[in-house]
């Protein structure tokens, strides 16, 4: 049988049996009716305040996904968990297979290049990663994820504008080996591998480690160099030892390591090439991208360090140190046709020292947190920008624009954040942080002709330098937090809570300082404005919410309403540059302001219930999990280039004003096991790519259909699975580039014309087999 064929008789069963649980539930509200002895759903337990307690008790928007939720759904990377998130976009950055672009509630970074902070925290074990580069985490080993919404600082790590998404892996057995093995097999050659375990070695000290071997073939092809698009050649490693002399010390040493070595993916061009004429192809996933001088490669690894002190029952104390670096080389072809329209090979690296002390302190009445933080962290990139059409116009032939930029960070930080109860009833938390953020940067672009610089290969002539500039900045913060909760009985609980964010400033390390405006029109470009044109300030979100948890034992939610301003907002972009006046650009330049303000409201809904409970005699059950998330979020002003307002001409990019998901789970005792089903319905909204609106490239609202059927064994040790996403075979796009006249869709960059989209997964089946000692 062909993997197709195959594909399409898997489809056609998991439709046939998710028809189950929806033609059953009538029959199971009606005998639930007369149930005398109700099921209740697990008490949800969390880290988000950085002690265990239960979620009704935190005064945060949160969600919490547990390890085994996310294989019983198949989720294979961190990117799924934003279907069924409200307000929360997380997606694989265009170009690449492990770059993550992360929004939440509207705040967030599209462009990875070095030099900007991220809206969104992502978090692994307690690390903060500094870049998103190597950051699309695969779903194993994993205890559980929590996305936590607005802004974050008073509590822990960096401090985040938009929200944090928190990666744990689970800790070692202390008591006996353990042993975890899982095979995955689907469509497109999908094979993977991953096999965990660990072994005590003493009653103080154990060891433990993790490989997974993740291994697809492409969505599409290649049609000019026969690779595979959208592949994936994913090998990671991860290991750690635990020590714990006694009941007061915790000691763990993790280490990860990551190769990817996936064909480059390239994007699906959306028009006809202006220049050579080149139709649009057919399939989304194919491409025609010619540019092959290096390979795409990524390496990433690190190692951390986490030290506990557990001085009594009141009084605790840790520190987590921390050292990580990446590489990724990547060819990315603008223009996505085999001529030299647009190419732009890159080299990545980034390296993060970081060290977190914090005193936990728990008591009767009084809990709460204070810390230090400290990060050195280093981001350089270095790319060439090929317009070989362009400069065999002008009599330039193989013009080639490169940029080097480096940027450093060294930045510290103290916080605190106590929680007191008034009384039995009421709550108040109220805590705030001191940041210290410097920057330093040096930007070198020249421009060559005869082809790629010698970092790619080449041995050009270099003709002008357009960018030698090295600058030093420096910003203090203060952030505070407050919020009162309120325990109205044993089954509701309400907040009111204010936070406030910040996002450091930096140096675009695309910035062209001859290509500086006279901001004065003094009739010459002074230091002061090459200066102000390479830098831009950070930016600022004052948070409101107002929430509501009730949970009955089977019926629970969470209601969050929420108010956002954001201050000073970084607008990143790249823009086409005519040097020499002939009308022609033959070069570009990166535009980073602070040209905007937003204000940013909405209401997030998230619940689950239990339907019923042995509604047939034989403990089946049936239950309904959902989150809803509504945005309005509009700009109230922003500033163009030509100094204009156009705020009522752009829009929030990559945030649907509706996120909504909904799962139907029904499970019942087969042949000493337990058989679940799971049907998941994922919609969004309309959604703009940038910020200005152009419907070419924007994605218009869509809803993904994922279904899965699992049995687990009795004793847990063994579990069979066949998962399903997007059966409707969905194409929608999570990225692009627009180098193109929005009106006319002539070329603003090279002479094709790059209007190009990157797509979501297709339709995919995959059979799992699990075992676990």
């Amino acid at each position: 049988m062909t993997i197709r064929n195959r594909s399409a008789r898997l489809t056609a069963l998991l439709a046939s049996a998710s028809m189950l649980p929806v033609l059953a539930a009538p029959m199971a509200v009606a005998q639930d009716e007369s149930a005398s002895t109700p099921m209740q759903q697990d008490v949800i337990t969390v880290t988000a305040r950085r002690r265990e307690e239960s979620i009704m008790d935190v005064p945060l928007s949160v969600t919490a996904i547990s390890g085994d939720q996310l294989e019983t759904q198949g989720s294979p990377d961190i990117t799924y968990v934003g279907q069924t998130t409200p307000n929360v976009t997380l997606e694989v950055s265009r170009g690449t297979n492990t770059t993550l672009s992360a929004f939440i509630r509207g705040v967030g970074q599209q462009d990875p290049v070095s030099g900007f902070e991220s809206g969104v925290g992502l978090y692994l074990d307690d690390v903060y990663l500094n870049r998103p580069q190597a950051a699309v985490l695969d779903i194993y080993d994993v205890e559980r994820i929590e996305v936590l919404r607005g802004p974050q600082g008073t509590l822990y790590g960096r401090n985040t504008i938009g929200g944090a998404v928190k990666y744990v892996t689970r800790r070692l057995d202390p008591d006996a080996p353990t042993l975890n093995a899982r095979l995955n097999v689907g469509s497109y050659e999908q094979i993977d591998a991953i096999v965990s375990g660990s072994v005590p070695l003493s009653d103080t000290f154990r060891v433990g480690g993790a490989v997974a071997s993740l291994n697809r073939g492409g969505y599409g092809t290649n049609l000019t160099t026969g690779e595979d698009n959208y592949n994936k050649d994913v090998l990671a490693f991860r290991a750690s030892a635990e020590f714990e002399p006694n009941d007061q010390w915790f000691f763990r040493l993790s280490a990860d390591t990551l190769e990817d070595n996936s064909a480059p993916r390239q994007g699906h061009r959306l028009i006809p090439g202006a220049l050579s004429g080149a139709p649009v192809l057919n399939n989304e996933f194919d491409t025609r991208a010619g540019l092959n001088v290096i390979s795409q490669n990524v390496e990433a690894s690190g190692v951390s360090l986490l030290a506990e002190y557990r001085h009594n029952d009141q009084w605790t104390f840790r520190n987590i140190l921390s050292y990580r670096d990446d590489e990724s080389a990547t060819p990315i072809d603008f223009d996505s046709l085999p001529a030299a329209d647009l190419d732009v090979p890159a080299i990545y690296t980034n390296d993060q020292f970081s060290e977190e002390f914090q005193v936990l302190y728990e008591g009767d009445r009084i809990s709460g947190v204070a810390g230090f933080y400290y990060l050195d962290a280093n981001s350089s990139t270095v790319f060439d920008v090929l317009l070989g059409t362009t400069g065999a116009l002008i009599n330039l032939p193989g013009l080639n624009a490169q940029t080097f930029g480096d940027v450093s960070t060294e930045t510290w930080s103290v916080f605190a954040d106590v929680s007191f109860d008034l009384n039995d009833w009421v709550s108040a938390s109220i805590g705030g942080r001191y940041t210290n953020d410097q920057r330093s940067s040096t930007v070198l672009r020249r421009t060559y002709i005869g082809g790629f610089s010698e970092f790619f290969g080449g041995n050009p002539t270099l003709i002008a330098t357009t960018s030698n500039f090295t600058g030093t900045n420096e910003w203090t913060d203060f952030s505070p937090r407050a919020s009162l909760n309120f325990t109205v009985n044993d089954q509701n609980s309400v907040y009111f809570s204010y936070s406030q964010g910040f996002k450091g400033g930096s140096f675009d390390p695309r910035g062209q300082t001859s290509a500086a405006p006279d901001f004065d029109n003094s009739g010459a470009v002074t230091a002061d404005e090459v200066f102000r044109f390479m830098s831009f300030d950070p930016e600022e979100v004052d948070s409101y919410e107002v929430g509501w948890r009730l949970d009955n034992g089977r019926y629970r939610h969470a209601v969050a309403v929420f108010f956002m301003d954001y201050q000073d907002v970084q607008i990143p972009g790249s823009v086409g540059v005519d040097t020499n006046g002939d009308g022609i650009n033959d070069t570009f330049t990166g535009v980073t302001t602070n040209a905007a303000a937003a204000t940013i409201q909405g209401v997030e809904y998230e619940g689950s219930v239990l339907i019923a409970d042995d509604m047939s005699g034989n403990g089946d059950t049936l239950s309904l999990n959902w989150a809803v998330g509504l945005l309005d979020g509009e700009y109230d002003s922003f500033i163009n280039a030509f100094g204009v307002d156009i705020s009522n001409q752009v829009q929030i990019q990559n945030t649907p004003d509706m996120t909504a998901s909904a799962t139907l789970t029904y499970t019942v005792p087969v042949r000493q096991g337990e058989l679940t089903i799971l049907n998941t319905l994922s919609h969004r909204g309309d959604s703009s790519q940038f910020e200005i609106p152009f419907a070419a490239i924007d994605q218009e609202a869509f809803t993904l259909w994922n279904a899965s059927v699992v049995w687990d064994s009795d004793d847990g040790r063994w579990q069979f699975g066949v998962h399903g996403r997007n059966l409707t075979d969905e194409r929608y796009r999570v990225a692009g580039y627009d180098f193109v006249n929005n009106a006319t869709l002539a070329p603003e960059l090279g002479l094709e014309g790059t209007l190009t989209a990157f797509y979501g997964d297709p339709r995919t089946v995959t059979g799992t087999i699990a075992f676990r000692y």
